[in-house]
């Protein structure tokens, strides 16, 4: 049986997305075969397609979708067919079938739809370890973001406000400001305005903890704007790595702490998996927090949704929909 497919056959720009033919893969000991409904577009896949992360070529994208269970392996305990599920951890999800191991997938709730299913895995389990495992947040914290319209910030910004923080982040245009308001931001700032705008919020104490995605061009920033005993969570570099610094500065600065956390780390068992997922996904169901899909595509359109993503006018989640 044949699916129609995204195939990378070599590095290349978004243009070397094409779709294709090829077989449906069958489960094997202990995964899923999942229906499709929508897979979540990533930077990470930007970078296999480009060749700057290796990968086999030819190569399908796509670790984050949605669907519904088509077929199951041998020694799947928990799962049927027609069950809906969904995965940040699968494999080639830019295709009409996917296969995820069962442990690394979580069961949908009715109330959500598979499309936001499908944007909800990646950057929700990561704002949740951030917020829960990282730096665990508290009620009457100061807490500083970066990107507050991005598909992170704004889930991070709604688990940040359900926990009692007060937020302060950045926005580029007046579109994303909006958004970022929207979430819950106490504080939306251009990126010039985050010293003198942490330094009116806390009084001259600086903020409780630092959520840096950006890395390289907001590093220093995040540094001076912690407090005595503060907090730097460094998950992601957008503008670069961070320079090797003297570790003697985190002293100087009122004994900081810096942490590299990356989001497998985080889900080390599978019973932190689906603790993680059942808190997101429960959350959604019940209208807590808001998932944003700032652009959807069909799956014969993924150049162009790579597009949109590398040009960073996007907000919230791209989605490709087969």
């Amino acid at each position: 049986m044949q699916q129609q497919a995204i195939v990378v056959n070599e590095p290349a720009d978004a243009n070397g997305l094409e779709l294709g033919q090829v077989p449906v893969p069958a489960p094997g000991p202990g995964q899923l075969l999942v229906k499709v409904a929508a897979t979540g577009v990533n930077f990470i896949e930007t970078y296999q397609r480009s060749g700057v992360y290796k990968v086999d070529y030819p190569f399908t994208p796509g670790s984050e979708f949605s669907g519904v269970v088509e077929q199951i392996g041998d020694g799947v305990q928990n799962y049927k067919i027609g069950d809906r599920v969904a995965t940040a951890s699968g494999t080639a999800g830019y295709a009409q079938y996917a296969l995820v191991e069962a442990k690394r997938a979580g069961k949908v709730p009715n109330a959500v739809d598979l499309r936001i299913a499908a944007a909800l895995p990646l950057q929700g389990m990561t704002a949740h370890y951030l917020v829960h495992s990282s730096y665990m947040v508290h009620s009457g914290d100061v807490v500083l973001t970066y990107a507050g319209a991005g598909g992170v910030g704004l889930i991070l910004t709604q688990l940040l406000k359900l926990k009692g923080a007060t937020v302060i982040t950045t926005a580029s245009t007046q579109q994303k400001k909006d958004l970022a308001k929207a979430a819950g931001a106490d504080y939306v700032v251009d990126y010039d305005q985050v010293a003198a705008t942490v330094e009116q919020v806390t009084g001259g104490a600086g903020v409780h903890a630092v959520y840096d995605g950006i890395g390289k061009d907001t590093f220093e920033t995040s540094l001076a704007a912690l407090r005595r005993r503060g907090t730097l969570v460094l998950f992601g570099g957008a503008s670069g790595q961070v320079p090797d610094f003297n570790l003697q500065r985190l002293n100087a600065g009122g004994s900081l702490s810096v942490t590299r956390p990356k989001l497998d780390d985080f889900l080390a068992t599978e019973e932190e998996m689906h603790w993680r997922f059942g808190d997101i996904f429960g959350w959604v169901a019940a209208g807590d927090i808001d998932v944003r899909i700032g652009a959807q595509f069909e799956l014969a359109e993924a150049a162009k949704a790579h597009a949109a993503l590398e040009s960073r006018a996007t907000t919230g989640k791209v989605i490709l929909v087969p």
